[in-house]
């Protein structure tokens, strides 16, 4: 996939000095996804793996929301029709899609940025937790609102990766009662990493991520990698993986070109090899 030339059907996509900026598009609705667009981003995401073109990539929303989940009348409805149909195959076959996107997010070697305002709800809300790092504002609403429509809080990873970004029992309490958490809380439980105000909070979460674009891009995609496969790693058997890890690290040019600037005196110019 030529990314400089993307031109995706089901949201918006602009690469910019090594940034990738993804902005679903359809403000009128609050941003949902379809079945389509879910597997364009899916896609998407898998094919980030074979390229050098973009080193970051930023999520988005349109018209002050981020995302409000499934469309209700484009995927909810349909869904209910498989149950009618006593249809298990489709609706695992939809669940394992869903759930492929946010493998593919967390397996692209690009940091995901998610710049958050608005309604952040449903798969929405699993966007964002799929992501890095989350920005958003006081006026975000983030809710992971399965139970309301009759299923459990299990979806697409979130009883695995919730947990892990605000703690068992928050993540509990949000998968359970499927309230929306405001943006000054999600701060306070980490879910955020930083508070912007809404005319701010994409330029904010772009100019991060155009730092990093800058900075060792092969270094911070090993970062990624390894903050998710040491997940279930025993503490000695992570330092032996990481040892390894940065060995490897120590391979490349970028970092001979980090020595070379410091004794120089000079900021490094990196460039990912």
């Amino acid at each position: 996939m030529n990314f400089s030339t993307f031109k995706p059907q089901h949201f918006l996509w602009k690469l910019e000095n090594g940034v990738g900026t993804v902005t679903l598009n359809r403000p009128e609705r609050k941003n949902p996804l379809t079945f389509e667009s879910y597997a364009e981003l899916r896609d998407m995401f898998r094919a980030l793996k074979d390229t050098k073109d973009v080193k970051v990539v930023v999520i988005t929303g349109a018209g002050g929301n981020f995302c409000s989940g499934g469309d209700v009348h484009e995927i909810i409805g349909p869904l209910v029709e498989l149950r009618r149909k006593k249809d298990s195959a489709g609706l695992l076959k939809f669940t394992q899609m869903t759930g492929d996107l946010v493998k593919a997010m967390r397996g692209c070697p690009q940091p995901v940025i998610a710049a958050i305002d608005g309604v952040c709800a449903g798969a929405g809300a699993i966007l964002a937790m799929a992501s890095d790092l989350r920005y958003g504002t006081s006026q975000s609403k983030i809710a992971f609102l399965f139970v309301r429509v009759g299923l459990s809080g299990a979806d697409m990873g979130a009883c695995n990766l919730l947990p892990r970004i605000v703690g068992a029992g928050r993540a509990a309490e949000l998968l359970y009662t499927g309230r929306a958490m405001s943006g000054d809380e999600a701060e306070r439980w980490g879910f955020l990493n930083k508070l912007c105000v809404p005319e701010s909070v994409l330029a904010d979460a772009t100019a991060l991520a155009t730092s990093l674009a800058a900075g060792p891009t092969y270094a911070h995609a090993m970062t990624k990698r390894c903050i998710h496969v040491e997940w279930d790693m025993p503490v000695d058997a992570a330092i032996d993986h990481e040892a390894r890890e940065q060995a490897i690290c120590m391979e490349t040019m970028d970092f001979e070109r980090a020595y070379e600037a410091f004794a120089a005196k000079q900021k490094p110019v990196f460039k990912g090899d």
